[in-house]
């Protein structure tokens, strides 16, 4: 085992418990940030691997973009941020879904563990190639998902600066620092 499959295996491990620590967590805060965790784990596999753009991209756009923007958006909506009890799941549900993880874990190594004894041949990929692709082929859906997520922002502050009512209807004003 080499120094890379190592760093490969850190970032993997790291990736992996930040996801469920994201998943898992009853802190809708505490989830955005495991969030983060979890991508720069899967961003330090990349660069592991040596696609140093992809890595670069899913750094820039999905922990500084998206999870900023969920972060914004349950400050900007005081959202309820403390543990969220009213959907806890009982011991049955959680048991079917870690039996349900661990029948996902079973496939996947069933299908990736054959292909480790280095059957698979790996083609070169330059970061040029990549880009090409990226910012030719690719640019339209990631122009739409700037789009969307602008649509999330002014959503965000059209719910937290909407007129709120009264029990009775009528419109009642918050007092606001």
């Amino acid at each position: 085992m080499t120094a890379l499959d190592t760093a490969f295996a850190a970032c993997a491990v790291l990736a992996v418990l930040g996801g469920l620590f994201a998943v898992t967590t009853r802190h809708v805060v505490h989830a955005a940030l495991w969030l983060v965790v979890a991508l720069l784990g899967v961003a330090g596999a990349l660069l592991v691997l040596g696609a140093e753009l992809v890595a670069l991209v899913l750094v820039l756009v999905y922990v500084g973009a998206v999870v900023v923007l969920v972060l914004f958006a349950l400050m900007l909506t005081r959202a309820p941020i403390g543990p969220d009890l009213a959907h806890a799941v009982g011991p049955w549900r959680a048991a079917g879904a870690a039996l349900l993880g661990l029948a996902t874990a079973g496939l996947l190594a069933s299908v990736l563990v054959p292909l480790a004894d280095g059957t698979v041949e790996r083609s070169a990929v330059t970061s040029e190639q990549v880009a090409g692709q990226l910012f030719g082929t690719w640019v339209w859906p990631f122009e739409l998902l700037s789009l969307l997520l602008l649509a999330a922002l002014v959503g965000g502050l059209a719910v937290a600066r909407g007129e709120r009512t009264g029990t009775d209807g009528s419109p009642a004003r918050e007092a606001r620092p």
